[in-house]
């Protein structure tokens, strides 16, 4: 499935992911020849994954900030955020993200299908969500720190999948996925993002991710 990204994706930030297809870490290392729309989205579903998972340093931060954006909706809002990354103290957004994601007692945000879905954590979806890694010949990595169903560790999966990380999945399992996994409460996770952020940063990030995954919506909805 090759999804319409219409604006330039930022410089790879991809490590070698925390979710992995059996035991064998190489297999992160694509061996065939991914086209360039979904290495974009590669691209963008790993920006996304690394900045929800843990805060940017003054490494990544510079090169958000290179970070060009074009006249599309989504281009516009890779330049706002790259705006703000130039603006941005990585010490104030330790603070942000220990407060929307981790916090004390509880943060301000529970980036989890499980709470999306039902309210509560590590529930029925998060059972599903690994019933259906398994199905895939995915394996969690171990000391991951965070349940499957986070939206970090989610992105990383769709990355995985736009680059041929697992192998060659069918688009037509990468779209069942999608619409069983993200697409329900992707896009109001990413709203309250914007709407819970008190800095600019996070309040773009979160008009990045809602965008991107107005167009995978849209892009999985085509016919094959």
């Amino acid at each position: 499935m090759s999804a319409p990204v219409a604006a330039r994706a930022a410089p790879t930030v991809l490590r070698h992911l925390p979710i992995q297809r059996g035991e064998d870490e190489s297999s992160w290392t694509a061996s065939v020849e991914v086209d360039e729309v979904d290495r974009a989205r590669a691209r963008e579903y790993a920006l996304l994954a690394v900045l929800l998972l843990a805060p940017p340093d003054s490494e990544l931060l510079s090169r958000l900030a290179a970070i060009e954006g074009d006249g599309t909706r989504l281009g516009r809002a890779h330049a706002a955020l790259a705006a703000a990354a130039r603006e941005a103290d990585p010490d104030a957004l330790e603070r942000e993200h220990f407060r929307l994601f981790l916090g004390v007692g509880r943060s301000e945000l529970l980036p989890y299908a499980s709470y999306y879905f039902t309210g509560f954590l590590n529930e029925r979806p998060l059972a599903r969500l690994r019933g259906d890694l398994r199905r895939l010949g995915i394996e969690p990595a171990s000391g991951l720190g965070q349940p499957e169903d986070h939206a970090g560790l989610l992105c990383e999966v769709m990355a995985g999948f736009a680059t041929e990380a697992y192998g060659a999945i069918d688009p037509a399992q990468q779209a069942a996925f999608f619409d069983t996994h993200l697409k329900p409460w992707f896009g109001r996770f990413f709203a309250d993002l914007e709407r819970a952020a008190d800095c600019e940063f996070y309040r773009q990030l979160g008009s990045v991710g809602g965008l991107f995954i107005e167009i995978e919506t849209e892009a999985f909805a085509l016919p094959a």
